[in-house]
């Protein structure tokens, strides 16, 4: 049976076509914050009910309960603080006023303000990154956001331009998918990567416990060396078309920007695929991580905390490619030594694809390696 959504209830914060054209014709009678890329973002996540059961911005005491304790005011699991950042100079406004929040030139959301609050980066960053080191790239966005946060409701009027949308599957459309295919059980594997034969194989491996597979690439924001969302997005299409059973497998993009939080993030990436419908979510080596911040299983070992998350998480040891064995296997299966193993290393095969090498048959499709290559740049710059 597809998951219930986090809380209960898929959230939905779309106005009605009357109501935006009230609020846009009366727009210059609003405050105006204007806010960045990834918190538009944010905006449409909560307002599709990927976020679900937020309905807006966290308030400082929801705020304070995340940070602490990883769940909602309701005792609600929720890892991941969704906050609206502004600077003093900004704030023409008080508690109780209705904003309008833009992008660029264009409104966004209308948000009731029900708080303004201060807050501590060093603590959040602490509890969310666990370091205050400006080397982690979430610690180095959470520096340079305002002084203050905004808590309240929001409406959607306009969403960011879309070159994905054909592959953009909201959670009331991907719930009304796997009903329509009779799934009974989904696995969602998240991804920000290109896929080689360990992500492949981890899964149809995992697959064959379940009726569906939902892989759901991550679109948006990156660091430096990240690949390119339309390199992802084209090296699954080619996956799909030649490898993947069309009856069991769903492909469908999210708009996210990472965090990079670790464990925390592992459980937030989790609640995100309970909302689309999915019943378990795949949690490999790393999750989520960056840098050597967190222990190559501590997003697999936070799952203990949250008994009651209403997702089944998937945990699997890291795959390689043994000699001996002449297959993908992981060290629960093989009993060959080190000398024998090939280990999956993205960074690896980043660093062949930069030389002009063509990674070994057993690392990657060489279908997939041709659409890496058919672009000039794969790689997000500075």
């Amino acid at each position: 049976m597809v998951s219930k959504p986090h809380g209960g209830k898929l959230i939905k914060r779309l106005l009605s076509e009357r109501d935006k054209k009230r609020i846009l014709e009366e727009k210059e009678e609003y405050p105006k914050v204007r806010i960045r890329e990834g918190l538009a973002v944010d905006l449409e996540n909560i307002a599709h009910g990927v976020y679900s059961p937020l309905e807006g911005f966290l308030i400082e005491e929801e705020f304070q309960s995340v940070l602490n304790n990883m769940r909602l005011l309701n005792d609600l699991p929720w890892s991941v603080p969704i906050v609206l950042d502004v600077n003093k100079k900004e704030l023409n406004f008080g508690v109780d006023d209705t904003i309008l929040l833009f992008y660029k030139d264009m409104p966004i959301a209308e948000m009731h303000v029900d708080d303004i609050y201060k807050y501590d980066k060093k603590e959040f960053a602490q509890k969310v990154f666990k370091t205050t080191d400006l080397n982690h790239p979430g610690v180095a966005k959470l520096m340079n956001m305002g002084e203050y946060l905004i808590g309240g409701e929001i409406y959607l009027l306009n969403e960011l331009p879309n070159p994905f949308k054909k592959y953009t599957l909201r959670p009331t459309e991907t719930r009304s998918l796997f009903k329509e295919r009779k799934f009974e059980t989904i696995v969602a594997f998240q991804t920000r990567n290109v896929p080689h034969l360990g992500h492949e194989y981890l899964q149809k491996f995992a697959l064959t416990f379940v009726d569906g597979l939902f892989i759901n690439p991550v679109l948006g924001k990156k660091k430096k060396g990240d690949y390119k969302d339309e390199v992802i997005l084209k090296a699954y299409e080619t996956l799909f078309e030649h490898y993947y059973p069309k009856d069991s497998a769903v492909l469908a993009t999210v708009r996210y920007e990472m965090r990079y939080a670790g464990p925390r993030e592992a459980i937030h990436h989790a609640i995100m695929r309970k909302n689309f419908g999915c019943t378990h979510f795949i949690v490999g080596r790393d999750h989520a991580g960056v840098g050597n911040y967190y222990g190559p299983y501590e997003a697999q070992e936070i799952f203990k905390n949250f008994p009651d998350l209403g997702i089944t998480p998937m945990f699997f040891k890291e795959f390689f490619y043994c000699r001996k064995c002449k297959g993908i296997v992981n060290e629960k299966i093989c009993p060959h030594p080190l000398e024998d193993r090939k280990y999956f290393s993205g960074t690896k095969i980043r660093n062949m694809i930069v030389k002009g090498e063509v990674p070994p048959e057993y690392f990657m499709r060489k279908e997939v390696y041709e659409v890496i290559k058919s672009f000039e740049n794969p790689f997000v710059g500075d």
